[in-house]
């Protein structure tokens, strides 16, 4: 599966680390993130991760874009609720994709854990 990795910046660290415990799992898929979050990743899981642009300068139009062209299957967006964010028509388009194409998204840690368990018995249910 190509799962897309976005993390606001104070989620950077508590999306890094939960990539980090979960790497088996993240290690099975093809990644693609927003620039300083992929980033961030590699350098801590060595994981390959293909790196756009950083969201504010349109990593996420350009996951967006993906998105829309059915390119990937789920979306870990952990979202800085209580910060304004001078980019939020493109988070807002991006989450609007997901509904469109009907992608599942996690945008807080507890969705992100239930995101993951869902996608491992899935795949355990194509193995079979």
């Amino acid at each position: 599966m190509r799962l897309a990795l976005v993390a606001h910046d104070r989620k950077k660290q508590e999306f890094v680390d939960f990539v980090a415990e979960n790497r088996d799992f993240f290690a099975e898929h093809d990644l693609v993130a927003t620039g300083t979050t992929g980033s961030l990743i590699i350098s801590r899981t060595g994981l390959p991760v293909h790196c756009y642009l950083s969201g504010p300068l349109g990593g996420d139009q350009q996951i967006g874009s993906e998105i829309a062209a059915g390119q990937v299957e789920a979306v870990f967006f952990l979202r800085d609720p209580l910060t304004a964010h001078p980019h939020e028509p493109d988070v807002s388009a991006l989450l609007r994709l997901c509904d469109v194409k009907a992608i599942p998204v996690a945008t807080n840690l507890a969705t992100a854990k239930a995101l993951v368990l869902g996608l491992k018995d899935l795949n355990s249910r194509r193995a079979v």
